[in-house]
């Protein structure tokens, strides 16, 4: 089966407060992708859309790993919490092999992450055949070039370094939304989301295309936005430091310039899970 943070798609909600960090820095602050100016930060934070949006989840490849079958659901949340963001993913997965056996799996990840990229606090907790097999919890706290400390409360008193240039979740968005529509094609950066007991992964953003809005979209929320696909590959840390190394996983998704994903597939390597957005609905938010 995949592992947790497989399962767990860069950002998730909750109430929860931030830690007590120094004074919050402007949103301007912290590591950027090429190409990608302090006003155009400024700019891609102010343009994330709070909502919710529920996908079906199906199987994409099968190749040669025996599964057959994938049915699900996932419920993602993004709320507007003034100086942060307030996230909630809640995901069901059923996988089916070819003996017609069923392994069901279901998490619910949260996070409140700080806009200026200073901190997260998330919670994770997975379920396996109704048995939770599964929990992690902490806080980040991140200096403005990126670098900070995890500290685990599950596991307790676990903690991990993160290296200079580490993106949280909702920052990473951003920045592959406003890499994009800069005409960037490629960014990379190690990227934390608490979704397990480690540290960051190294990440590279593919972009293949980036285009204008047009027609008439599904969904009134997407409406006069610009889309692109792309496509995030997932790697341990420093496993690529010695050359050319495979990613952990990988996540597609086509996303529009408020920060919306209407379509994703997550590759397992195994076998990859397609997810179409059947309801999108905006959230109020602000301060």
């Amino acid at each position: 089966m995949p592992s947790t943070r497989r399962l767990s798609l860069l950002a998730a909600f909750c109430c929860f407060t931030l830690p007590a960090l120094a004074q919050p820095q402007p949103v301007t602050t912290g590591p950027r992708a090429p190409g990608v100016t302090t006003e155009a930060l400024a700019a891609g934070v102010a343009r994330m859309a709070p909502h919710r949006a529920a996908y079906r989840l199906d199987l994409g490849e099968g190749r040669n790993s025996g599964i057959t079958g994938v049915r699900g659901a996932m419920v993602f949340e993004v709320a507007d919490a003034c100086e942060g963001w307030a996230t909630r993913q809640r995901m069901t997965m059923t996988v089916v092999d070819r003996d017609g056996q069923e392994i069901e799996t279901v998490s619910d990840y949260a996070t409140y992450e700080a806009k200026d990229n200073s901190g997260l606090r998330f919670s994770l907790t997975q379920s396996t055949q109704g048995a939770v097999s599964q929990r992690v919890s902490g806080e980040a706290e991140l200096r403005p070039d990126g670098s900070g400390t995890v500290r685990f409360s599950e596991p307790a008193g676990l903690e991990e370094t993160l290296p200079p240039g580490t993106l949280l979740p909702m920052r990473h968005t951003v920045l592959a939304v406003e890499a994009a529509r800069a005409g960037q094609r490629l960014f990379a950066a190690p990227l934390f989301d608490g979704t397990t007991n480690e540290g960051a992964q190294d990440t590279t953003t593919i972009i293949p295309s980036w285009v204008p809005a047009s027609g008439a979209p599904r969904f009134p929320l997407l409406a006069n936005q610009a889309s692109g696909h792309m496509r995030i590959a997932f790697f341990e840390r420093g496993a690529g430091a010695g050359g050319a190394s495979q990613p952990e996983y990988e996540v597609g998704l086509r996303y529009f310039e408020n920060g919306i994903a209407d379509e994703l597939v997550m590759d397992f390597g195994e076998f990859s899970v397609t997810g179409q957005a059947l309801e999108m609905t905006l959230l109020p938010g602000g301060c």
